[in-house]
């Protein structure tokens, strides 16, 4: 009998899985049932290899004195295939990246690239001037110029702080 307590205590913890991948494994599961097979939101859920484009393309933001411009990646689309559009103050990125195989013809044996379409949209602050805005896409990068209007970018003063 003392072996047998000594057998138990040297057993092995049972192993687990991730419970944080099996969480996901069940989203994906569950977004796949309820969207009927539509593309599947990898970016969000880590998923590999599924067709479906990232849910929001890869984006830099940055500021100047008297800009702000946005770098959004977007590789394997033209220009044709992006919509860029600004409406009470708010900067909106879309578009479509088709899928362009025969399927009866094509032999695949691992699908890893993404499809489908997506939308990224930004708040503008108020500084900036909507009817100036620039954009060029170049090398599969959307960058988009934001002009601030000069009336309302104001320079930065330091305030002193006294003693009380």
């Amino acid at each position: 009998m003392a072996k047998d307590k000594e057998t138990q205590s040297r057993q092995v913890a049972p192993r687990y899985s991730d419970p944080f991948g099996t969480l996901r494994s069940e989203m994906d599961r569950l977004f796949d049932s309820f969207m009927g097979g539509l593309p599947t939101f990898p970016s969000m859920f880590g998923s590999s290899g599924s067709r479906g484009f990232a849910l929001s393309p890869s984006m830099d933001v940055k500021e100047t004195d008297k800009e702000i411009v946005v770098e959004t990646e977007l590789p394997g689309l033209e220009e044709k295939d992006i919509s860029l559009t600004v409406h009470n103050g708010i900067l909106t990125i879309q578009g479509e990246k088709k899928l362009d195989y025969d399927e009866e013809k094509e032999n695949y044996h691992v699908m890893e690239r993404r499809y489908g379409s997506f939308q990224r949209s930004l708040r503008l602050p108020e500084t900036v001037d909507d009817t100036k805005i620039d954009a060029r896409f170049d090398n599969g990068v959307l960058k988009v110029t934001l002009p601030k209007r000069p009336e309302l970018t104001r320079e930065q003063r330091k305030i002193a702080i006294k003693k009380s």
